[in-house]
Order: structure tokens, then sequence, then C-alpha cells
């Protein structure tokens, strides 16, 4: 691969890990926020998931500063607000400041989740579209897993959760330091600009063929001159594959594991900093697997990685049920662990790879907040309403509803996803839009 790809890549990936950082911090904090301010079971939802609110607006706006300013120009923004947001929820001083601050992250999340995979999808040459894409979502899980560490490290006082949400404005920092060294993408200068000269000064230093692959660009821009918009039938497939695609994600329960998982591992026995302790084994385990999917993407393609990670949500989750049906918890944390491995192997390399993919140049940015929007949206009200379902349902029917929601994704993959490896964007386009 490309050199400056590489490091572009890894660049605007490491808006991923801030990502991470901004989902996963809360699980240390938490509990501290509910006894600090006398939270009742519906506040305290609503403090934890403020974040996801916030990234439902930012993914459903993320498209729009993107085709209208560049995507480099949004990915600095995004940087600037999670420092803002970061330092702003540590020292928070009620519940209202600590939500606003919190929202404000999640404009950062909801919009990287939108911007960062359409650069680098757009950056990458075919042939290592997947793996790139995937450095998005492998910095997701590194900072996923950094949470969980510096929130074990860090625990120990009253005001522990304050330096656990304040250390993600250093990352901040150095994220919006190195977009700077970042080019804008060929699509967007040639689109959007109308700079052929700035696009292929780009490809020339990103792809093997750019006089090629300028001109593909430019012929598939020319069959499309009309202005097109997304909610028309022409994209009706893309826009159900994205949609259910994003909606089987949230409803696997991953994002309410993530979040509470601390919790959960209490409600099974372990103290405190054990629980602590074995949260940071998920991060490890998401990191170890999605890497499996980053290697593999490209390799065996996207459906294999969903077939495997159906079946492995299906067994774990039907197991973590039967052990809150039977009340036996000493297994508990090995079913998690299979639950992650089976998301990071699956869904969680795949998604942002897939959704970037599957949506024409003309409507790529509004598509991919659209994809983002749906699963940001639902796992702002998973968030929200899995403390009080536990409460009302207990642990046997929330973790057997999501058992039966992956069946459910086992035949979405079966029956409905295409295939999209080692395509171009432009042919993928051709695969699934009928002009």
């Amino acid at each position: 691969m490309n050199k400056h790809v590489i490091f572009w890549s890894i660049t605007v990936g490491l808006g991923g890990m801030l990502f991470g950082l901004d989902v996963a911090v809360i699980s240390g904090a938490e509990l501290a926020i509910q006894k600090l301010w006398h939270l009742d079971s519906w506040t305290h939802g609503l403090a934890v998931a403020t974040a996801l609110y916030g990234t439902v607006v930012g993914a459903a706006l993320g498209g729009i500063p993107a085709d209208r300013y560049g995507r480099k120009q949004t990915l600095l923004w995004i940087g600037i607000s999670f420092f803002v947001s970061s330092l702003g929820a540590a020292l928070a001083t009620d519940v209202n400041l600590f939500m606003l601050f919190r929202f404000l992250g999640g404009l950062g999340i909801g919009a990287s989740s939108v911007v960062a995979p359409i650069y680098i999808s757009e950056i990458a040459p075919p042939q290592h579209r997947g793996k790139l894409v995937i450095s998005f979502q492998l910095n997701v899980v590194l900072g996923i897993l950094l949470a969980y560490i510096s929130n074990y490290l860090l625990q120990g006082g009253d005001d522990d959760w304050r330096y656990m949400l304040g250390m993600v404005a250093i990352p901040s920092l150095l994220f919006s330091f190195l977009i700077l060294f970042t080019p804008e993408t060929p699509q967007f200068l040639l689109l959007k600009r109308n700079d052929e000269a700035g696009a292929l000064k780009v490809l020339t230093l990103a792809d093997p063929d750019p006089e090629g692959t300028l001109k593909r660009i430019m012929d598939n821009a020319k069959a499309q001159i009309k202005i097109e918009h997304l909610f028309s039938k022409k994209f009706f497939t893309p826009l159900l594959l994205s949609f259910l695609f994003a909606f089987f994600n949230q409803m696997s329960g991953i994002n309410a594991i993530i979040y509470y998982a601390p919790r959960i591992y209490e409600l099974t026995g372990l103290g405190k900093e054990s629980a602590l302790l074995s949260t940071a084994g998920i991060g490890v385990a998401n990191l170890l697997f999605t890497l499996m999917g980053w290697y593999f993407i490209d390799k065996i393609g996207r459906r294999i990685l969903m077939y495997i990670g159906s079946v492995g949500y299906i067994i774990s989750l039907g197991l973590i049920a039967y052990s809150f049906y039977q009340e036996s918890y000493a297994l508990v944390p090995i079913y998690i662990f299979m639950f992650i491995a089976s998301h990071a192997i699956g869904q969680g390399s795949v998604i942002w790879v897939f959704i970037s993919e599957i949506f024409p140049n003309s409507v790529r940015a509004s598509g991919m907040a659209w994809g983002s929007l749906t699963h940001w949206l639902l796992a702002a009200l998973v968030a929200n309403f899995f403390p009080i379902l536990t409460e009302n349902f207990g642990g046997t029917f929330i973790f057997s509803l999501f058992g039966i929601m992956m069946v459910g994704q086992f035949f979405y993959v079966m029956f409905m996803m295409p295939e999209t490896k080692g395509a171009s964007l432009e042919d993928i386009e051709k695969q699934i839009i009928v002009h």
C-alpha cells in the first residue's frame, strides 16, 4: 500500500479512537454521577445516553459540512469539539451541564462516524479499501480499550470520574494537529470544487494510475449531471440495506454491554474493582477480534464475516440469557467475551466499510449520514432504556430479545446483503443502483 494513503488513513482513523474513548469512558463514571447527583433510573439513563442523542444529530448533519466545506475541514472541527466536550464534562458542577457537554461530544462522535469512513473510502484503492476503512473501526476499538484501562487505573477517590472523562482532551488535540497534514479527497475536489488539478495532485501521491482513476470519477459524474436526492426510488436499495445493517448492529445489544459492562458484571456478583478489570478484558477481546476482521475482510469478504458474527451472537446471547434465567453467573464473563468477539469480527469490522461503499458518489455523504443516523438513534434508545428494562424485566428477557434479533440479522445476510469485496466504488454503484 502507498505510504501516503497509509498515513492519511491512520490519521483520519484516529478520529475513531476519540469516538471509542468518548463512548466507553462513561462506563467508569456512570455509577459515580448517579450517586453524586442522586439520579433516578430515568435521569441516570438520560445522562448516560445524552452523548448518543448528540451522535444522532451529528450523524444527521455530519454530511452537510463534509459536502460544503470538505472532509478535511469537517474532521478538524470534530477534533476540536471532542477537546471542548471532554474538558467541559469533566469540570461539570451539575447534571445539566454534564449532559450539555456530553451532547457536544456526541455531535463529534456522530459526525466522525460519517465523515471519517467517507474520507478513507474515497482515498483508498479498491483492493485495500476494506482494510483501510477498518482502520477507523480499529481505532474505535482501541479507544474503547484505552477508556477501560484508564478507568481502571484512575479509580479511587470521589472525583476519579472527572479524570476519566478529562483524559480524552489529550488525544483530541493530537488528532486536530495531525489532520492539518492530510489533503482533501480527490472526489470532493473534483465533484464539489471542480478542482481537477488539485484532485490529480492528490491522486498522483495516492494512486498507481492517477489519470485512469480521475477519468473514472469524471465519467461516473457525467452520467449523473442532474442533482440527485437521497430519498428517491432510485436509492431505495442502499437506503434499506444501510438501515437494516445499522438496525441489527444496535439490536445486538452491543452498546448496552459497552456502556454498562461494569454494572452487568456487578449484577453477576463481581466487586467494583473486579468488574472494571473484567471490563478491560472486553476491550482486549474487542481489539484482537477486530484485528482478525481487518486481516480477513479483503480476503474472504464482508458476508462471510457477517455470517461468523451472527452465529456467534446467537450462541453467546442465548447463553447469557440462560445464565440469568438459572441465576448462575459464573460463566457470564466468558459468554460476554464470546459476544464481544462475535461483534468485533462481524458487525464491528464490517458496518462502516459496507455503508461507506454502497452509496454512489453523488449521495455518499448523505447516505452515510442516513446509516449513521439510524445506528446512533437506536444506540441512544438502547442505552437510555437498558437500565429501565433490566430493572423491570430482568436480564433473561433483554438478552433473549437481543438473541432473537440476531437470528433476523443472519437471514438479512443470507438473503439481502451483497458482497462488495474488491470492487471499485463505481462498480458497486452499478451492481446496486438501477439507473
